[in-house]
Order: structure tokens, then sequence, then C-alpha cells
């Protein structure tokens, strides 16, 4: 077994038996550094430095910064050399690598209006996540898609607007004024959208904005920044067909009608939710009722089936691949109603799923699973 006393005692003296070599080595080079010109003179300081650390590493010994403090054995050292040569060193002494400082490049603030082909997949939260913009802002500036996001298809053109807000295209007698007072929001005021819109650089490049009163190019884009547009409902009815005689009765507890990933949440636009699943999985009931539509849907849905739970409430299930179920037939809760698709306006495999009550859309996402 080594004797570590020893090899403490052979460091010791390889230190003492350096440090004076190393002195002379350091006023030669001084010496002749003095008669030679800046560039040798650098490079001659950096052949020393590595002389110095490949002996240092050689004799085993690690580097502490000069004055920590060194122990030997549970011992303080009392040589000399020992807050620069510590053969033992503490976890939380050496040398560190200095900071890096980091710089934040800033981003480009985009000024203008791009067209966006829609891929599959895509959905209007997704797409308006990607260019940092409200949904809401896609959905104004593409007008056939404001009251119903479900017409979303691949391949579609989409406007983007540079920034959150409202892009309106001029009507005749527009000023600037009147579209402010339209857009306006109790936080954002007429006089707030004003400067705004004159202020902003895609509508200088459009329109000569002198002041609030002057007249607009009709049918030229218009950009007003942080401006709202007000929600329209939708207006849905409800099936006034007759109640077959042995149509089940809902429970009023919905369970998840498929198995996949929420490709997208209720909100205002979307009033149902979007579960992402391979095409051909199968879709369940969420609730017992009886089929009061199944068939194509005109508006974009595609395959639809429609079943109403006979206490109020009614379940839309979109884009499907196929259907199991006939109109007038009652269904129960968790029987197999069709499969998973992509027909209508879709831009890939999923589920849209409704739940309507009396005429209004609920959250299926505070209703599933109870």
């Amino acid at each position: 077994m080594p004797d570590d006393s020893f090899q403490y005692d052979a460091r010791a003296r390889l230190r003492i038996w350096l440090a004076p070599i190393l002195l002379q080595i350091s006023d030669f080079a001084r010496d002749i550094a003095d008669d030679m010109p800046l560039l040798t003179r650098i490079a001659s300081h950096v052949g020393l430095l590595i002389v110095v650390v490949f002996t240092i590493v050689a004799s085993g010994v690690q580097i502490n910064p000069v004055g920590a403090h060194s122990e030997v054995n549970g011992s303080a050292n009392g040589n000399d050399l020992a807050p620069i040569l510590d053969p033992m060193p503490d976890e939380d002494e050496g040398l560190f690598r200095s900071p890096i400082p980091l710089t934040n490049v800033p981003k480009r603030v985009r000024r203008d209006v791009i067209k966006y082909a829609v891929k599959p997949g895509d959905s209007i939260s997704e797409i308006a996540d990607e260019f940092e913009v409200t949904a809401d802002s896609i959905l104004w500036a593409n007008p056939k898609l404001e009251d119903n996001p479900d017409m979303l298809s691949v391949g579609q053109a989409l406007n983007i607007p540079p920034v959150t807000g409202v892009l309106y295209t001029v009507q005749t007698g527009d000023t600037v004024q009147k579209i402010a007072d339209k857009f306006k929001t109790k936080k954002t005021t007429a006089e707030m959208l004003v400067q705004s819109i004159i202020g902003f650089e895609f509508n200088k490049e459009n329109h000569e904005l002198k002041s609030p009163d002057f007249g607009l190019t009709v049918g030229q884009a218009l950009m007003v920044p942080g401006g709202y547009k007000p929600y329209q409902p939708r207006v849905v009815y409800a099936y006034s067909g007759p109640i077959p005689a042995n149509a089940a009765r809902g429970t009023g507890h919905f369970g998840w009608p498929v198995s996949g990933r929420i490709t997208q949440k209720f909100w205002t636009r979307h009033q149902a939710i979007d579960i992402g699943a391979p095409k051909g999985t199968p879709i369940l009931a969420a609730d017992s009722g009886y089929v009061t539509t199944a068939g194509w849907s005109t508006v974009g849905y595609g395959f639809m089936i429609l079943i109403n739970h006979g206490n109020g409430y009614v379940t839309r299930y979109a884009h499907l691949s196929a259907m199991n179920v006939e109109v007038g037939e009652s269904v129960k809760k968790g029987q197999m109603i069709g499969r998973v698709g992509s027909t209508g306006n879709s831009t890939g495999p999923h589920l849209h799923l409704e739940i309507i009550q009396g005429g209004g859309h609920r959250n299926p996402l505070l209703l599933l699973g109870k």
C-alpha cells in the first residue's frame, strides 16, 4: 500500500527544486524580451506560460486562487508556495471560466401583410401562435373564415396581418376617425387607435394619412393595430323532427368520444374542440340519445353526425371518414357511431366535437369525462 506521506514529501521537494529554476527562466525571458519586437515578446511569454503549466501538470498538483485556504492531511501548510500550488484543494476552489456575455439581438417587427399557404395539420390557433398574433386577427383578415374557422383547408392562402389588430378594407365614406370609433375597446380608445393607424408604417405606404378626417382609398387595406372587431354570434337551429319511440335518453354526463391529442381548444371563433387521431380511429357516442343527422354537410363539416340526447343537449361529430349509424337510430353512451377522418374543410385527420345546449355552445372540456 503506497505511503501518502512519502508521495507528499516527494511533491514538496519537487516544488522547492523547481521554484528557483522557474524564477531564473522568468528573469532570462524578461531580459530577452526587452530587446525584441512586440510580436516576438508576446510569443516568448506564451511559451513561458506553456512551460510552467506543463511542469505543474506533470507534478500532479492543482491550482487554487492566491490566498485560498489550504490544508494538507488535515493540518495547515506553512509552505510559501502553498497558496499557489495546493496538492489538496477544497472542492469549491480552483480555476473558473470567465462568464461569457450574452447579447440579445432585437427582433425585427414585421410591417407587411404576408400570404401563408395552409399546411396539413394546421389550425387557426397554431398559425396565430407561429406568427405571434391573435387568432381573431387572422380571422378578421380573412372574411371567408371569420364566421367558420372550420372552413380552413390545405393549400388555402391566408392573409397574415403584421400585428394583432384588425386588417380592414376601406369602404366608401370611411375616415381614420370613423374606423377608430368602430374598432375601439375600453382599454384602447378611439384617440389611441387614431394615432396607431396614422403612425403605422404599413398604412403610410398605402395611404396619405394627413389627419384623422383625411379621405382614404376605397378598397385599400388599412391596419388598425390593437383594434377589436365585435363578435357576431352564429345562429344555430335545433332538430325539430319527431323523437323515435325507443330513443335512449342522455345521462348528462359526457364521455370522451375518441382518444387523441387536442389540436384546437374551445374559443369564441371555434366553439368546439378538435381531437387529432389517426384516420379510421373509432368514434363513440359521448352520451346516449338518438341520431338526428348523419350525412354530408354543406358548410365545411364533411361527413357529420348530430345526436340529440333528449335532455337539452346535442352533440356534433364532424369530418368523419365513415358513419355507422342512421337518422332516427337510438344509440347508447360509448357506442361506436363512426370513424375519424379529414372530410370537408380539414387540414388533417381529427374529430370536431361540439356540445350544444339550448341553442348555445358549451365548452366540451368542462363537460367531458365527468
